[in-house]
């Protein structure tokens, strides 16, 4: 995978790209460019190993995050918010970025508003192509975060993706940027060059 070509396609696309070493590098970018507003995260592992909660409060915005506090009172505030944070489960390197959910709240901040979206991404992330990061998507990250929850589904049990038709099944759906979704005011992937989330 040739992370300069991933760049160039995301760009291409109409994606804004930053890349940095580190996530206290990433966090700091972050914290520079997020103040006095409102932030909603979406369930992201990388938002939380970056600490970006707290870091984004101490920088004078209201940040809402139901990882923190549970419920649909905030998961509403999360997709309201003028700014938006959240990973995805794979890019590929022709520019697509690509997410699974379970409930859709993640997929909706990343689909519709007018605001600002980051996607914070590790370079595990990223893919050869479309097919790979389809297949990273559904049975890397999307098995992986399975693990989180109390739930009997077959890729909890043997970590493949079956297309299950469970009711506990937290992959409900897949959400294809191949650009900016249209009046987003910025949408703005940020790569770091260490192994991050799921």
């Amino acid at each position: 995978m040739d992370i300069e070509k991933t760049v160039k396609n995301l760009k291409r696309r109409g994606f804004e790209v930053s890349r940095f070493e580190t996530k206290e590098e990433a966090s700091e970018y972050l914290m520079s460019q997020i103040h006095d507003t409102t932030v909603g995260i979406g369930g992201c592992m990388t938002a939380k190993q970056m600490g970006l909660y707290e870091k984004l409060l101490s920088c004078g915005n209201e940040v809402y995050w139901h990882w923190v506090e549970p419920g649909t009172e905030t998961l509403i505030k999360e997709n309201a918010a003028k700014v938006f944070i959240s990973s995805a489960n794979a890019i590929a390197e022709t520019g697509e970025i690509l997410n699974i959910d379970g409930k859709g709240n993640r997929l909706a901040g990343l689909a519709f508003g007018q605001k600002r979206v980051y996607i914070v991404a590790g370079v595990n992330k990223l893919c050869d192509d479309f097919d790979s990061a389809l297949h990273r998507a559904r049975n890397v990250a999307a098995t992986q975060n399975v693990q989180r929850f109390d739930v009997r589904t077959p890729c909890k049990m043997d970590g493949k993706c079956h297309d299950c038709s469970s009711p506990e099944r937290i992959c409900n759906a897949l959400l294809v940027l191949w650009g900016p979704m249209m009046e987003m005011e910025r949408v703005e992937v940020v790569l770091i060059n260490e192994e991050l989330g799921m």
